[in-house]
């Protein structure tokens, strides 16, 4: 049996959590900031520095506000004990087919990462840009509302990954103009191959919130 794939969060993040997180956590603690507050959390000062020393040599330009979403997501996870699932191929399309999981109602904050199947689910980052795959969200949820950050183009090859997020309540009933399923494939031969495409950020939304709602996994 083989391993299972790293996660991007194990990958480019768990080598220096421990290192840069526990002043941030004893920080937050001494100041009395709630953690799953965002807003609240980045006006803290060591978070401040944390975000100057991560952020590339060349900025992060438009790519500001996924940056700081990411490292809100990891940070709660890594503090969360870094609970983890992974979809297995069976389960597939019983999240992205029409009859859609929903998450039981949960009055405490949670945090986690589900990891798809590989090569599965592709994304795009903007208009016009390259889809990549999507390895799996941080599904953070708070209220009535999910943040979900996606991570794609994540391999042990690559020095870095796409990052996307979205927040907010679950969408209402959603359809694409051309009428084509939701998560049906985009890409040039993509139904052949058996796979599924994001089209755009309710999209992606929508996703995190059937990801909620799976049960099982690993």
């Amino acid at each position: 049996m083989s391993a299972p794939r790293p996660t991007p969060y194990e990958l480019a993040i768990a080598p220096w959590a421990d290192e840069r997180f526990l002043p941030v956590r004893r920080a937050l603690g001494d100041l009395g900031v709630d953690p799953w507050d965002r807003d609240a959390f980045l006006m803290a000062k060591p978070v401040v520095e944390l975000v100057h020393a991560l952020r590339p040599e060349g900025g992060v330009g438009e790519g500001m506000d996924e940056f700081v979403a990411l490292l809100h997501a990891a940070f709660l996870y890594w503090m969360h004990g870094e609970p983890l699932r992974r979809l297995a191929e069976a389960e597939l399309p019983g999240l992205l087919g029409p009859k859609a999981p929903s998450p039981l109602p949960s009055p405490e904050p949670a945090i986690e990462y589900m990891q798809f199947p590989p090569l599965r689910i592709w994304g795009a980052p903007g208009q016009g840009a390259a889809h990549e795959p999507l390895d799996g969200c941080f599904l953070v949820r708070r209220g009535g509302r999910l943040a979900v950050v996606g991570i794609l183009g994540a391999h042990p090859g690559r020095d870095g990954f796409t990052v996307i997020a979205v927040e907010g309540a679950r969408p209402g009933e959603l359809s694409r103009p051309d009428g084509t399923p939701l998560f049906g494939p985009v890409m040039e031969g993509g139904a052949e191959a058996g796979l599924h495409s994001l089209t755009g950020m309710e999209e992606l939304l929508e996703l995190g919130w059937r990801a909620a709602g799976m049960r099982g996994g690993t």
